[in-house]
């Protein structure tokens, strides 16, 4: 194989894609790894609900996890991000071993090229908080957006729930659970009838009033809210529902399918083990599911990893099963065993 050719690139080098590049490296096959270094988790300094890693950074698990990938030479860690992807077109739509196994065309953003067999995106979403002053300043130390995340640490403190959206008065039920001091801050969100007497019957305040000001001492501890009013509203922490907005872009130009997801807003469509539409083309994790858990994260990304590799499998039992019945005939294609083709002419 050429030295920009791989059987794998991975984009994103997160919990979901370095999970694939484990199961893939441990295969024997060759990965490049491309990840710019701005996990969506970098501004928390605690990941919870890790079994085995619990209360520990997120940074460090991604460190260990690149350590671990360098006992398998086939995989490859680079720093930088894919500028562009392209499928690249069989001159001979006929030859339907080729189709299954025609590669995909990269291009880093220092204009580099490469050649994989199988392209998988795991550049995860972004969040986009709502404008509002002093916000991004305490997201990931006293602002959060997961009560299984970061909920347990505020324990019968003073909570928050910033609403975007109506779904945010499920996060305001799971908070109670875990204080009986919850306000939900409506911020101008429409409530049904329902969801506003099950926040009653819990004992959960709802504020009507616009929030304009996240408050915090000098040492940037959180210390309340400020509402359109001046009024001053103290709690102890704030679970907000940012837009999540993912980083699709490759699987956007590659044509990949979406779908309105379960959970709200549009993501690229895969099957259980991360195929998208597109042939050779898979994501997995947060840039096809908003569910922010690590674990979550990991498990697709292993998950698809392993179905990678199967399907580079089935490609290469295909080309060997081509190459054995057309083996001494003059002028025919084969394989060469790894999917790709030769002329025996």
């Amino acid at each position: 194989m050429q030295q920009n050719s791989w059987d794998v690139i991975i984009a994103g080098g997160g919990s979901a894609g370095l999970s694939a590049a484990l199961m893939l490296g441990r295969s024997r096959r060759r990965v490049l790894v491309v990840d710019e270094g701005r996990p969506r988790n970098r501004f928390a300094g605690h990941m919870h609900g890790v079994i085995g890693r619990d209360h520990t950074s997120p940074l460090d698990l991604l460190a260990d996890a690149r350590a671990e990938l360098g006992r398998y030479d086939g995989v490859e860690l680079r720093e930088g991000r894919i500028a562009a992807a392209s499928v690249i077109e069989d001159p001979e739509p006929d030859a339907a071993a080729d189709r299954a196994d025609r590669g995909i065309e990269i291009v880093l953003g220092d204009g580099t090229r490469h050649l994989a067999r199988r392209l998988l995106v795991a550049s995860g979403v972004r969040d986009e908080l709502p404008a509002i002053a002093g916000l991004a300043e305490q997201w990931g130390r006293s602002a959060f957006i997961c009560p299984y995340c970061d909920g347990w640490e505020h324990r019968d403190e003073r909570i928050g729930v910033l609403a975007t959206s109506a779904m945010n008065v499920h996060q305001a039920q799971l908070m109670r659970q875990l204080s009986p001091d919850v306000t939900f801050f409506g911020h101008g969100i429409e409530l049904p009838g329902a969801d506003r007497a099950g926040l009653a019957a819990r004992g959960i305040r709802v504020e009507e009033r616009a929030v304009v000001e996240v408050l915090a001492d000098a040492e940037g501890r959180l210390t309340g809210i400020r509402l359109e009013d001046g009024t001053e509203v103290a709690i102890d922490a704030l679970f907000v529902g940012p837009r999540q907005v993912p980083n699709d872009d490759l699987l956007r130009a590659l044509g990949a399918e979406r779908a309105v997801h379960p959970m709200g807003g549009e993501f690229v469509a895969v099957d259980p083990m991360g195929r998208t539409s597109v042939p050779g083309v898979w994501g997995a994790g947060n840039v096809t599911d908003p569910r922010s858990s690590v674990p979550f994260a990991m498990s697709a990304g292993n998950a698809a990893g392993a179905a990678i590799n199967a399907d580079l499998v089935a490609a290469e039992v295909a080309a060997a099963v081509a190459m054995a019945s057309s083996a001494g005939r003059p002028g025919r294609r084969r394989g060469d065993g790894r999917g790709r083709t030769v002329n025996t002419q």
